[in-house]
C-alpha cells in the first residue's frame, strides 16, 4: 500500500457507488451514541449481518425520510404562529395576541416580513418597490427588499403563489386561508425541499461515511430554525457546491458557490480554504476556475439589479453596514457584563458603527489569517470541511450579528467536519436550547419574560460549546489518527483534486508538535498497510 507525504492512502477517495458494504462506515459499531441508541432494536450489527441489498431502503433514503420527520417537526412547531381568529368587527386576524409568538416559541421572520417587505401587495417587486418607515419622525427613512437578490426573489415568487392561491380559494377550487398563513406554508415547502437537497449532498459527500447524514436530518437545530428564516436556500447551495468539488467539478462548485453567495453571502467563505488547500497541493488551476466561476454567478445574478435597480439592490449592504450589534452578538455580551460603552455607543438614525465594523472584520480576518496558517503549517494537509467549518465558525463568533437560524450553517460543515455522533448533537442541542431564553427575553421582563442577563448566558454557553468544537477539529488536523475519516485510511472525501495529492507548498511550523504528529502518523500508516496485506 503507497502512502503520501501524510502517511495516508495515496488514491482518492472511491465514490459510494464502488464500495462494497463491509467497506462502508458501521456507525453501531464505531460510535458510542450510535450503539446505545440500537438497543432497543436489538443492538448493534451483527458481524453476518447482510448488508447494502434493501431494494429500497438505502441510508440516503432512510436519512432523507429522518430529515422529512424533523422538518415536520419543525413546522409544527411553526403552526401556533400562523393561527388566525375573528375579530369583534367579523375580521379574520393573526392570532399575535399576549405575545404568542414569544410565549408559544413559534416565532418566525416568514410571518411578519410578508407585509414588511410589502409581499402583499400584488404590484410590488423586490429592490424596485419602496416604503416610508417612521414617517414624519427624525427617523423617517425609505426602505426597499433588504435581502440578497435570491433570496427577496424566493419571497417574491412565493408572494405571487399566494396570490394565486387566494384567488383560486375565493373561485372555491382550493380551501381557504389567511393569506400570510398561505405564504407560511408555501415558504415552508421550498425550504422543506433545500434542507432535503441539503441532506443529500452531504451523504453523497460523506461517501463511506453516509450515515452521517442523519446527524444534520435530526439535528434539533433543523427542528426549531428550518423555518425560522430563508436560510435553508444557502446550505443547499453551499453544500451542493462542497459534493462538486469533492467530485472534482471546479466550475459547477464555483456555479454552486455563486448561486449561494446571491442568497446568502456566506458560501464564498469557502473559496478562502479551497484557495490556502489549493495553494499547499499545487492545485490552483482548479481553485481559479472554481473562484472565476463563483465570481461570474453571482455577479450574473446581481448585475441586472445593480444596474438598473441599484438604490434597492444597496439596501442589503447598507443595512449590514449601519446595523449595530445584535443582543446574541459577543459584543453585546461583552457591553452588557462589564458596562463598557467602546462599541461606537448610542447612534443617530442612518450613522454606521464605525468601531464595531472596523473591531469585527478585523477579529475575523485576524482569526482567518490563522486558519490559513494552521492550513499551510500543519503536518499534514487539512481536510476541506475542516477548514471551512472553522471560517464559518469564525465569522459566527466574531461577527456583530448571530441571528439564531445562521447556525444552520455550521451543521453540514460540522458533520462533515467532526463526525462524532455525541459531540454534534450536545451542540446542536445546546444551540436550539439558546431559542427559548431569546423568545422569553424578547417577550419583556413587563409580560413576565426573562431579563437580558439569562439570555446572554446561554448565548456564552452557545458559544463556548462551538469554540470547544473547533479546538477539536484544530486537534484532529494535527492529530490525525483521532480524525475518524483518516484514521480509516483515506485522505479527504470532500477534497476532489485535493484528495491524496502531495504537499507543494508548506510554511515552517513548531517543531514539536510537528515531530509527534508525524510519529502518529507514521504509526497510523504501518497499522493501516498491515491491514491492506
Amino acid at each position: 500500500m503507497s502512502s503520501d507525504s501524510h502517511g495516508l492512502s495515496s488514491s482518492p477517495t472511491p465514490d459510494t457507488a464502488s464500495l462494497d458494504a463491509t467497506q462502508r462506515e458501521i456507525p453501531s459499531w464505531s460510535d458510542p451514541l450510535a450503539r446505545a441508541a440500537t438497543q432497543p432494536l436489538g443492538g448493534p450489527l451483527g458481524a453476518h449481518a447482510v448488508v447494502g441489498r434493501h431494494w429500497f431502503w438505502t441510508p440516503l433514503r432512510v436519512c432523507l425520510l429522518l430529515a422529512v420527520l424533523a422538518l415536520t417537526a419543525g413546522w409544527f412547531g411553526k403552526a401556533a404562529c400562523i393561527q388566525q381568529y375573528v375579530t369583534d368587527d367579523g375580521h379574520v386576524e393573526l392570532d399575535w395576541r399576549s405575545g404568542r409568538q414569544y410565549v408559544a416559541m413559534c416565532y418566525s421572520d416568514i410571518v411578519p416580513l410578508y407585509t414588511a417587505e410589502q409581499l402583499d401587495k400584488p404590484d410590488s417587486f423586490p429592490y424596485a418597490t419602496s416604503w416610508v418607515e417612521n414617517a414624519g419622525t427624525e427617523y423617517e427613512q425609505v426602505r426597499y427588499m433588504e435581502y440578497p437578490v435570491l433570496s427577496g426573489l424566493f419571497q417574491w415568487v412565493n408572494a405571487k403563489l399566494t396570490h394565486a392561491w387566494s384567488d383560486a380559494a375565493q373561485a372555491g377550487w382550493l380551501p381557504g386561508a389567511l393569506p400570510v398563513a398561505a405564504y407560511f406554508n408555501i415558504t415552508a415547502f421550498f425550504l422543506s425541499a433545500a434542507w432535503l437537497v441539503t441532506v443529500w449532498a452531504v451523504a453523497r459527500t460523506a461517501r463511506r461515511r453516509v450515515w452521517d447524514a442523519a446527524v444534520a436530518a435530526v439535528s434539533p437545530l433543523v427542528v426549531v430554525h428550518a423555518f425560522t428564516n430563508f436560510d435553508a436556500l444557502a446550505t443547499a447551495a453551499a453544500a451542493t457546491g462542497l459534493l462538486a468539488w469533492s467530485r472534482r467539478r471546479p466550475v459547477l462548485a464555483g456555479v454552486l458557490l455563486g448561486v449561494g453567495a446571491a442568497a446568502k453571502l456566506y458560501p464564498l467563505f469557502f473559496l478562502g480554504p479551497l484557495l490556502v488547500l489549493c495553494l499547499r497541493a499545487g492545485r490552483m488551476r482548479a481553485w481559479g476556475k472554481a473562484a472565476g466561476a463563483a465570481a461570474l454567478t453571482w455577479s450574473a445574478i446581481n448585475l441586472p439589479f445593480f444596474l438598473f435597480l441599484r438604490e434597492g439592490w444597496s439596501e442589503f449592504f447598507r443595512l449590514n453596514t449601519q446595523r449595530d450589534m445584535d443582543p446574541d452578538s459577543l459584543y453585546n455580551v461583552v457591553s452588557y457584563f462589564t458596562g463598557w460603552q467602546g462599541f461606537d455607543g448610542p447612534l443617530a438614525p442612518g450613522e454606521a458603527p464605525t468601531v464595531l465594523n472596523t473591531v469585527s472584520g478585523a477579529l475575523f480576518l485576524t482569526l482567518c489569517a490563522g486558519i490559513a496558517y494552521v492550513g499551510l503549517t500543519a503536518p499534514g494537509r487539512p481536510r476541506v470541511a475542516q477548514l471551512c467549518f472553522l471560517v464559518v465558525a469564525a465569522f459566527l463568533l466574531t461577527n456583530k450579528v448571530w441571528s439564531p437560524q445562521y447556525s444552520l450553517w455550521l451543521v453540514p460543515l460540522a458533520v462533515l467536519a467532526l463526525p462524532h455522533w455525541r459531540l454534534l448533537l450536545g451542540w446542536m442541542v445546546v444551540d436550539a436550547l439558546v431559542w427559548a431564553p431569546r423568545m422569553f427575553y424578547y417577550l419583556g421582563t413587563a409580560n413576565k419574560g426573562l431579563p437580558e442577563g439569562w439570555f446572554l448566558g446561554t448565548v456564552i454557553v452557545r458559544d463556548l460549546v462551538v469554540i470547544v468544537l473547533c479546538v477539536v477539529v484544530l486537534r484532529q488536523i494535527y492529530r490525525p489518527s483521532r480524525d475518524p475519516v483518516r484514521a480509516a485510511g483515506v485522505d479527504d472525501p470532500t477534497g476532489g483534486v485535493l484528495d491524496g495529492a502531495e504537499d507543494s507548498f508548506v510554511l515552517p511550523s513548531w517543531r514539536r508538535i510537528g515531530r509527534r504528529a508525524e510519529r502518529e502518523d507514521h504509526t497510523l500508516a504501518r497499522r493501516n498497510s498491515m491491514s491492506a496485506s
